[in-house]
């Protein structure tokens, strides 16, 4: 069981009609259970017109994408693929924008081909993108000087201004988040199949990395990436593979109003789709097998993901795994570890044995982010870059001695040069703060940290083979 003392929850007054955008058994059975971090605007008079609307608003994802995922998904959990994860810690209306998406996009797929070298294997790309505006908080109130207002959950619930008109909880936020993920992910799939995701184009993006004397510890293997890219060049190969890529999206399925509106039946099967992303997850504060963000995903076709911090017991995640993947289907269920750098190596084995033993097909992604947020001496939330380094370092050494695939790695990033996470060969220090500190939530890797990250994790999936 998760610890809810800190987290707030709702119970939805069942006698409220909600319109629901699709018609499928025990699809709403979660209406009964406890929601926690849920918003307080059901009695809002904006709150139903603004459901029916998203409900008939067109997919943002189709079934067939999602069902592509999961195949990918499949073959990572059996060994055969990687899974890349990567994007802001909570998206922001005013930052959906060509250049900041594009940076974004840009980074991810850096660090994949790195990756895919590293790994010799196929790496799914999957943003944190394109839905990721609800963000769970400990608090159901923040205090300023005196004055108390609602916490800020994230733009599709409020806003980040401390005023009692931006901390409201606005429904009709749903619909500036539809509409943003909808232009969002136009230009994902523009960028992603239009060019600009070429293999060879992407690696000379990371030539100018290496070429920084504070990496030039890593320009080895950009070299002999290089190597491996004009081999193939010239043989002539010019095969679709290099010049475009598959792109997914997935968000944390935070805001149930919002999930249960776009999910849609599917044409071909009959069968509940959540269309707000091809990949959701369920976070460490909303993991309670009894309440209502399980009982919902766990009806969906969608690939979901559970972030287990180290309070996890086997016993949990062999309880998730029945609710969620009770099939036992590869590609389904990923489990997401946010254990820290001082647990890793002691909560994880446990873990990884139990559900190994149970026959269970997961696929294993470390989240390095979550577990090692600290405040800085002067007074900002970050993160050491070496303690999260050393989460993933154990994550791989953890899997190696049990014999078990380390199948991903989820982070928070940007492919802007912030100063929110500490250190790094082209080192970030607290001072930077007072200048490039930008994330209105989560500290975030910036550009060159999560490349530096990209070529230390492709050393280690190298060593893993």
């Amino acid at each position: 069981m998760t610890d809810q003392t800190t987290a707030p929850t709702y119970a939805r007054p069942s006698g409220i009609p909600v319109p629901g955008a699709a018609v499928y058994p025990g699809l709403d059975d979660w209406r009964q259970l406890v929601a926690a971090q849920q918003p307080t605007w059901t009695d809002s008079p904006d709150f139903a017109p603004t459901v029916t609307e998203l409900s008939s608003l067109p997919p943002l994802v189709f079934a067939g994408e999602v069902d592509v995922l999961r195949s990918r998904l499949a073959q990572a959990a059996q060994g055969k693929a990687f899974l890349l994860q990567g994007g802001d810690c909570a998206e922001t209306f005013e930052a959906a924008t060509a250049d900041k998406i594009s940076s974004r996009v840009k980074t991810i797929l850096q660090m994949a081909v790195v990756l895919t070298y590293g790994a010799q294997l196929p790496v799914i790309k999957m943003g944190r993108m394109a839905g990721q505006f609800a963000k769970p908080r400990s608090s159901n109130d923040e205090t300023r000087d005196g004055v108390t207002l609602p916490a800020y959950r994230g733009d599709i619930v409020n806003g980040y201004a401390f005023t009692s008109e931006s901390r409201r909880h606005d429904p009709a936020r749903m619909l500036k988040a539809y509409h943003t993920s909808a232009s969002t992910l136009n230009l994902i799939r523009a960028f992603t199949q239009g060019g600009f995701a070429d293999l060879r184009l992407v690696h000379e993006w990371n030539r100018g990395f290496t070429s920084n004397p504070a990496h030039s510890r890593y320009e080895k293997l950009a070299k002999d990436i290089d190597n491996a890219i004009k081999f193939m060049a010239s043989c002539g190969a010019d095969f679709e593979a290099l010049k475009r890529v598959e792109f997914f999206a997935s968000h944390e399925a935070l805001l149930l109003d919002y999930e249960r509106a776009l999910t849609r039946i599917d044409s071909r099967t009959g069968l509940p789709y959540d269309t707000s992303a091809h990949f959701l997850w369920i976070g460490e504060r909303t993991r309670d097998l009894d309440q209502a963000h399980v009982d919902f995903l766990s009806r969906v076709r969608n690939p979901i993901g559970v972030k287990l911090g180290p309070t996890t017991s086997p016993d949990d995640a062999l309880r998730l795994i029945e609710k969620l993947d009770p099939n036992r289907e590869p590609g389904r269920l990923t489990f997401i570890t946010r254990m820290g750098a001082k647990n890793i190596r002691e909560k994880l084995p446990n873990l990884v044995e139990k559900v190994t033993a149970s026959g269970a097909q997961v696929l294993w992604v470390t989240d390095p982010m979550h577990g090692n947020t600290v405040t800085s001496p002067n007074g900002y939330k970050t993160r050491n870059f070496d303690d999260v380094i050393d989460e993933v370092r154990g994550f791989f050494e953890v899997h190696r001695a049990l014999g078990t695939f380390p199948g991903g790695l989820h982070v928070e990033m940007t492919g802007d040069d912030v100063a929110e996470c500490l250190g790094g060969a082209d080192p970030v220090d607290q001072e930077a703060f007072l200048t490039g500190y930008e994330s209105v939530c989560d500290p975030r890797l910036n550009h060159k940290q999560s490349l530096e990250m990209a070529f230390l994790v492709a050393g280690a999936l190298g060593q893993s083979k």
